[in-house]
């Protein structure tokens, strides 16, 4: 595989700078920074890049806790209409996100939870035979997370069209690009966490000391810090994986979503304690993190779920 490692450094310093000037960024704007058509091909008027510069992008996302429209829109939309045969409708759709012009919905099982269904112009409904594509109207869903927009939409609505897929896997291959783009966000909220907590015990004094000076408080920064060192290996993995289409995708994602968003909870719960009694104000910010990981952990299946997959190899 090509190494993209400085472009994709240079991209993340460039999405770092545009989501700290505002947590809630506007459709419009992710048009404008080209993130929506990242993997839009290049005819249709996208940048026809990989899943791997996506993912760079879910990891700052999170790390920022910010509130866009990504993940439904561009994560899964484009993801589902490149996995479907190409179509003129397909290639229209496909050019309207990269512009701009429409906005797409993914609806996956459950249709309860659908990620930024409210206001979609299309909702794509996946189903074993292709992908429905609907003009309905979604219902907003509240949920613990105030960064995510989720809603719930109606599955056997009027469809205008059914796009059939490219193979038999195309659910599962979805299934596994939205977990993997879970967890990348949970890894980007995990750092943010441990950066947030070390700066604040260097300069939160106790006793005529800095707190980050005391043994139990360097215990659970390092705690963190391996919790996090270990799902970026399992993220990275399975980056990998769903954008080289490998076979074993569905491994990697399973171990990645279990591991990396069980321990983003973890990390945002320990950000919380070492910040005292601060951490738990409004103020402090760290309950945003703390919510939008617990949602992370659920969302696009819970660890649990994942871990019975992984079983199933030893059956």
């Amino acid at each position: 595989m090509t190494d993209f490692t400085e472009f994709h450094d240079e991209l993340r310093s460039v999405a770092g700078d545009l989501l700290a000037k505002d947590r809630d960024v506007e459709w419009s704007a992710l048009v404008d920074a080209g993130w929506v058509g990242l993997e839009v091909p290049e005819e249709f008027g996208g940048a026809g890049a990989s899943f791997a510069e996506v993912a760079v992008i879910c990891q700052e996302i999170g790390r920022a806790a910010s509130a866009t429209s990504f993940l439904g829109g561009a994560v899964l939309a484009v993801g589902a209409l490149n996995a479907v045969q190409p179509s003129a409708s397909r290639d229209k759709l496909l050019a309207e996100i990269a512009d701009g012009t429409t906005r797409v919905a993914v609806a996956l099982e459950p249709y309860d939870f659908v990620p930024d269904a409210e206001g979609a112009d299309r909702i794509l409904i996946v189903t074993d035979r292709g992908v429905a594509v609907t003009e309905q109207q979604a219902t907003p869903r509240p949920v613990v997370d105030e960064t995510r927009r989720l809603a719930a939409v109606e599955p056997d609505t009027a469809v205008t069209e059914t796009l059939p897929f490219v193979g038999d896997d195309g659910p599962q291959r979805l299934r596994d690009r939205a977990a993997a783009a879970v967890a990348c966000d949970s890894l980007g909220l995990s750092d943010a966490m441990l950066a947030a907590t070390v700066g604040y015990v260097k300069v939160r004094h106790q006793f005529g000391r800095a707190i980050g000076s005391f043994q139990a408080v360097k215990h659970a920064c390092a705690d963190m810090m391996v919790g996090i060192s270990v799902s970026r290996q399992l993220v990275g993995a399975a980056v990998r994986a769903v954008a080289e289409d490998s076979p074993d995708a569905g491994v990697a994602v399973a171990m990645a979503k279990s591991y990396a968003c069980s321990a983003a909870v973890d990390i945002a719960g320990k950000a919380m304690q070492l910040h005292g009694g601060i951490g738990y104000t409004w103020e402090s910010g760290i309950h945003v993190y703390l919510k939008r990981a617990t949602l992370n952990r659920s969302l696009f299946g819970a660890p649990s779920e994942h871990r019975q997959r992984l079983t199933q190899r030893y059956l």
